[in-house]
């Protein structure tokens, strides 16, 4: 029996899990309902930041406040949300909000291409995941859902990096002069999701490549057949080393006969 189907199950199960992952950080401050609720980016004091809130809390869409049980209460949804305090789309004040925020674009940006990175990195984890459904069975599907799943690992790298990169620095200039925390559920989320997606490209790659049967009767992309070429070509030639011997042994009988027949 071919592992291939193992493979392919295994890798199905690890995409599975990625995109749950994923979309439970991309509803996050979308959804006010638990455990979604619990999900943020960035958690800062902001009660020294005119006409902020005590606590703010930053997701994929929006600046969030928290309420008494520890939830996000996300009063409006803007998709792309920027981790950016003083510009009108969070504070729309400098006053109270760290310096290095002040006077520069670099978390605008890291955030805003953070969603589109991570919407591209869903779709093709999907596709891979509707697809890998004929790397059961085909070498071919394992192979293109392994392609889809590389596409989808390539972009949800890029999310957890500009997220990481983002965040840990906003966390840091917050620290400069309030204290601010890193949501211990959405980088844990986004991590273990790039890793499934690692591991899932992996074995529909090691799928795709494994053969036919157990005893290797086909191999490749194409199933080149090479060892029952090399098992036929071995039966002929047992097969014309058995008739020369027994032609051999025709003529010594009769060599021995027309001696036999001289003698008389």
């Amino acid at each position: 029996m071919s592992p291939r189907p193992i493979f392919a199950f295994l890798s199905l199960i690890l995409t599975a899990g990625a995109c749950l992952l994923i979309l439970l950080v991309l509803l996050a401050g979308a959804i006010d309902h638990d455990p979604i609720n619990k999900i943020y980016f960035l958690q800062a004091d902001t009660s020294k930041i005119s006409g902020a809130p005590p606590l703010s809390r930053w997701t994929f869409w929006n600046l969030c406040t928290v309420d008494a049980s520890g939830g996000n209460v996300c009063p409006h949804v803007h998709p792309a949300f920027p981790l950016d305090p003083p510009s009108g789309r969070n504070f729309g004040t400098t006053d109270g909000v760290p310096m290095q925020f002040v006077g520069t674009r670099k978390y605008f940006y890291l955030t805003r291409f953070m969603f589109a990175f991570v919407l591209i990195s869903l779709f093709f984890a999907a596709s891979s995941l509707l697809l890998g459904l004929s790397a059961l069975c085909t070498r071919i599907g394992a192979y293109l859902s392994g392609l889809l799943c590389s596409v989808a690992l390539f972009f949800q790298t890029l999310t957890a990096a500009l997220m990481t990169a983002a965040y840990v620095m906003g966390r840091n200039d917050f620290n400069m002069a309030t204290t601010a925390i890193l949501g211990k559920y959405a980088f844990g989320f986004m991590w273990a999701a790039m890793a499934c997606l690692f591991l899932s490209t992996i074995l529909f790659f090691v799928g795709g490549a494994t053969s036919k049967s157990s005893s290797g009767g086909r191999g490749g992309f194409f199933g080149g057949g090479r060892s029952n070429t090399k098992k036929s070509a071995h039966n002929r030639g047992s097969f014309v080393t058995d008739a020369e011997s027994q032609r051999k042994v025709n003529g010594t009988a009769d060599l021995e006969k027309s001696s036999f027949d001289r003698a008389r």
